[in-house]
């Protein structure tokens, strides 16, 4: 006679699956999907609004992609498509070099309508304060005077809008100090070393003292770093030492930001372009106050091929977010988020999405916390195939909205991966690990 196994009795006890219970995280528990909700331990799914505004052609065209893309005037509507795509983070830009018209002296007429109808519609805002460019009065990244007036900035931010929590002080340093210090297509247009690391050591003291203002005013301020995740793929035998030192140099930002001493190579590279020790001790202090978050942008067109003849070729994720984005982990040790990744050709956008979207499920299995993705842009941008470097008005059709804010397919493939993950928290059982409103006092030491 067969004797009956223990699965036999719980059968004939308790039934065949469905127990009392399980519907609290068990084999019927929740398994992440829906929508997402507003609980502060759950990933946060975002989207953004292009609001690059560098000037160019020797400061005579500031080309502000808030007017140039419309939504100066379709504001309310822009602001009502993010909750039609069911999001509630978004990566907003308010126009700094229009604000800020003097010192002392702010313009807050359109600032103040956007960010009544986020704070209405119960969006939360990353607030971006620096987008690749600077008042007129200011002149450009060259100004050594840029930190303290972009510090008095913030606090203003900061005291106008109380309810913001979280913050990007300044989008894309690295970027931002290269394309205007040494490839002189934005802002001051130099094409040197020195002109290049002036502009990125500005930009981090600028986002350090802005920082710093945010958490006067706001203690429990989250910083959501934004910075270009790059690298150079040479094929040559014998690899250029100037590539071995841009592969290097793309972590300098990050570097000075969150004060991890960088190479030998590069420290005397700074030194040799303007960075004093004084300088560079004083980046070496510490890290910003506040919740940081280190945001790694993923674009195809990050990672290059560099051929033997010099030719650079866009090599579209060799390496891939994950690849890249575990080197930044390994060397800061950081929470991290996707804050920005979309390509330019539409019927290609769905894929897209679904690569980065595998590459964070993997870095999350792999045990690194990342708290957050976001496709960027909410609508289509203008001219960035070009850098903004050339007023071409060419429709970059990379947003989930075209022009006249009717979806595009990415936009129903957002809402598929929304579906599905939106309620997944940022790690296993977040719900006990929430974002506290407490003070930021504690020194995270790895």
């Amino acid at each position: 006679m067969k004797q009956n196994g223990f699965l036999d009795h719980i059968k004939r006890k308790f039934g065949d699956g469905n127990y009392d219970g399980d519907q609290f995280g068990g084999a019927n528990g929740h398994d992440g999907s829906g929508f997402p909700t507003t609980n502060p331990s759950n990933f946060m799914f975002a989207t953004g609004i292009e609001c690059s505004y560098p000037t160019i052609q020797n400061g005579t065209v500031r080309r502000d992609q808030l007017r140039e893309c419309g939504h100066y005037d379709q504001w309310k509507d822009d602001l009502g498509l993010v909750k039609e795509m069911g999001l509630n983070v978004l990566r907003y830009g308010l126009p700094y070099y229009s604000i800020h018209q003097g010192p002392g002296k702010f313009d807050w007429s359109f600032a103040d309508l956007a960010m009544a109808e986020i704070k209405r519609l119960g969006i939360i805002p990353i607030l971006d304060l620096m987008h690749f460019g600077v008042p007129d009065w200011i002149g450009n990244f060259q100004n050594p005077e840029l930190p303290i007036h972009f510090a008095s900035y913030a606090a203003a931010v900061a005291k106008r809008y109380p309810w913001v929590r979280y913050y990007t002080p300044v989008n894309e340093i690295y970027v931002t100090a290269r394309i205007s210090g040494r490839d002189g297509v934005w802002n001051e247009q130099l094409k040197t070393d020195r002109g290049f690391v002036t502009a990125l050591k500005h930009c981090v003291a600028a986002s350090i003292m802005a920082n710093q203002q945010l958490a006067r005013y706001r203690n429990d301020c989250v910083i959501v770093q934004s910075e270009s995740a790059e690298y150079t793929h040479e094929l040559c035998a014998t690899p250029s030492a100037q590539t071995i030192l841009d592969n290097e140099l793309r972590f300098l930002s990050l570097d000075l930001l969150y004060a991890n001493a960088p190479s030998a190579t590069v420290a005397m590279f700074m030194m040799d372009n303007g960075l004093t020790r004084d300088e560079y001790n004083w980046f070496m202090a510490g890290k910003p106050p506040g919740y940081q978050i280190m945001g790694n942008d993923y674009y195809g067109r990050n990672e290059r091929i560099k051929l033997a003849d010099g030719s650079i070729k866009t090599s579209m994720d060799v390496l891939g977010w994950y690849e890249i984005t575990r080197e930044y982990y390994e060397r800061y040790h950081m929470p991290v988020m996707h804050t920005e990744t979309n390509v330019f050709e539409a019927d290609q956008a769905p894929v897209w999405l679904y690569k980065q979207w595998a590459g964070i499920m993997r870095m999350r299995r792999s045990g690194v916390p990342v708290l957050g993705f976001t496709w960027y842009s909410l609508i289509d941008q203008i001219d960035w195939d070009s850098q903004l470097g050339q007023v071409n008005n060419h429709v970059n059709a990379c947003g989930l909205y075209d022009l006249n804010r009717k979806p595009r397919p990415v936009a129903e493939a957002y809402k598929n991966i929304l579906n599905e993950f939106g309620q997944i928290t940022v790690v296993p059982y977040g719900e006990m690990l929430e974002m506290t409103d407490q003070p930021a006092r504690l020194k995270v030491q790895i």
